[in-house]
């Protein structure tokens, strides 16, 4: 006996069948008729306003001040020039720490150098303002290095009776 047909194998509609295969290939053809749009329209209106290329940075500035990274990026910019801030000599001796709710924090290496950089808070502030415009800073604290104490553990003093 001779096989049947392969739609009536697969109960598939002979009158249906044409459009279900040809229809994926006119699909595609439709694309790439589009793609070729876009491809001549993009040649036809290279070079005018609005189509220059973009640097690099131009695009990283936009990302980051639509994504409100800017404070960031400018404490960032502070910590790695902070001699152009403090001079060279004090940079040696003092890095910036901390800045949250309008408050920077300065750590100095000696009581002294904190002396020094206290002397040169209302400087300072001035100067960061003026280079790093769009930096909230409200108030400079200047502090010595972490004082080495006893541990309540050992070496506690006890009250003689």
């Amino acid at each position: 006996m001779p096989n049947p047909p392969i739609c009536e194998t697969l109960h598939l509609d002979q009158r249906k069948l044409p459009a279900e295969v040809f229809e994926r290939i006119s699909r595609r053809a439709g694309r790439y008729k589009e793609r070729e749009e876009r491809a001549r329209q993009a040649w036809k209106n290279f070079g005018k306003p609005g189509r220059d290329p973009q640097t690099v940075g131009n695009i990283f500035n936009v990302i980051a001040t639509q994504g409100s990274w800017t404070p960031h990026l400018k404490i960032a910019q502070m910590q790695n020039h902070w001699d152009q801030v403090v001079g060279v000599e004090n940079a040696r001796h003092s890095y910036p720490v901390d800045l949250r709710d309008g408050i920077l924090t300065i750590r100095c290496d000696s009581p002294a150098w904190t002396t020094t950089l206290t002397y040169m808070i209302p400087l300072l502030t001035d100067t960061i303002r003026r280079r790093l415009e769009g930096l909230t800073i409200n108030e400079v604290r200047v502090t010595g290095p972490q004082q080495q104490g006893f541990s309540r553990g050992r070496m506690t003093r006890r009250p003689r009776y």
